[in-house]
């Protein structure tokens, strides 16, 4: 892993100025989340944030939101570049699926028009890509001045399985708030999985291991907190929580099972989140090496359960939790009844998350990535 030295708040520079391409809030996405708590907390630091979020038919009336990007569109395209170039460093968001042309190549015309610095950060990193999908994060990479990644597992895969030069290659890990920790409350405890809801999160699994869990003197509840995710609403509307819930019935746990899908403010998330006795995140991917919910359970405390996808082996190999394969139902349910039946377990847990909770909060990723952009930034005026 690179390692970014704490920014020199002496320095008499002025705090660089970020411009940011992604999605942006309102829009209902982990992505627009990320870049609108980075912007937050680039803010908070004293540098600036100039967003270029990508039109989605909604809009955004937040602070610092200068434009949008419209797919598709050549002008538009253009246009965003010239955005992006009125900051100090261009911070580009890479996903496949938010950007027009075949597996987002678009986000390349925008790229090539950059003149100031740019960083790519890299939150899918696939093991099998297309052959398509190969040359646009290649190309991606090669354009940029910087790539950055979130986990050590995402930073072995782009390296080996992609042609990316190693030494443009950062590794900064995914922001967390960091609330205060509160114990659970006494009575019942609660299972929770939280997040945009689709196929492939793996609610299946944990409806499954409430039927032998309902023995548990300890018996737990399952919380599934979450809207269902737009695209997946906008092609299959609520056919996924549906047949949850139809699952549940005939299972005969609906009793247990709540798929919840009221809007929860990040205060009521937080609170929810704190009560939780175990986090499940028991998803299908085997090859996600990035997890905001991962981190933000990690940052608020919580004992956490989940198949073993790369981020999960890789932050809870200290004892935050533990991982279970993907097709072993009896290990999830062994898992998840030694937390719920062993305390001394669940503490232990509980408190190796607190342990890393503070290298993941979003004070001190903006404030590696503020020190990479001054990086970039010296290194460009060297130049002239």
């Amino acid at each position: 892993m690179t390692v970014i030295s704490p920014r020199d708040v002496s320095s008499t520079r002025r705090p660089p100025v970020f411009g940011i391409l992604s999605t942006y809030p309102p829009t209902a996405c982990g992505l627009a989340t990320f870049s609108a708590a980075l912007s937050t907390a680039v803010v908070a630091l004293g540098g600036a944030a100039r967003v270029v979020r990508i039109a989605d038919g909604s809009v955004s009336t937040l602070p610092g939101v200068v434009g949008e990007l419209e797919n598709g569109s050549p002008s538009s395209m253009s246009a965003a570049a010239r955005l992006l170039n009125e900051g100090d460093v261009a911070i580009i968001q890479h996903e496949y699926g938010i950007y027009g042309g075949s597996d987002g190549d678009e986000v390349l015309a925008v790229l090539g028009h950059l003149q100031v610095p740019a960083i790519v950060v890299a939150h899918t990193v696939l093991m099998h890509p297309t052959s398509h999908q190969r040359t646009v994060l290649e190309r991606a990479a090669a354009i940029a001045s910087q790539v950055v990644v979130m986990s050590n597992a995402a930073r072995t895969r782009l390296c080996q399985v992609f042609d990316v030069d190693p030494q443009k290659v950062v590794t900064i890990p995914h922001g967390a708030a960091t609330p205060g920790v509160v114990a659970p409350p006494a009575g019942r405890p609660t299972l929770l999985t939280w997040g945009l809801l689709g196929p492939g999160k793996g609610i299946e699994r944990v409806i499954d291991a409430m039927v032998p869990l309902e023995h548990l003197q300890a018996r737990p509840r399952y919380v599934v907190a979450g809207q269902t995710h737009p695209k997946v609403l906008a092609l299959d509307g609520e056919a996924y929580r549906n047949a949850r819930i139809e699952q549940a019935w005939r299972r005969g746990v609906a009793a247990s099972v709540s798929v919840d899908a009221s809007y929860r403010t990040v205060a009521s998330l937080t609170s929810l989140v704190q009560s939780a006795a175990v986090v499940v995140l028991p998803y299908d991917s085997t090859d996600q090496v990035t997890s905001g919910v991962l981190v933000d359970a990690i940052a608020a405390g919580r004992p956490v359960v989940a198949t073993a996808f790369p981020h999960a082996v890789e932050l809870l190999k200290s004892g935050a939790g533990t991982v279970v394969e993907h097709d072993d139902q009896e290990a999830l349910v062994s898992a998840l009844a030694r937390i719920l039946n062993e305390p001394m377990i669940a503490d232990a847990m509980a408190t190796e998350a607190r342990r890393l909770a503070p290298t993941m909060s979003w004070s001190v990723v903006a404030d590696a990535y503020l020190v990479l952009a001054d990086r970039l930034i010296a290194e460009r005026l060297a130049l002239v």
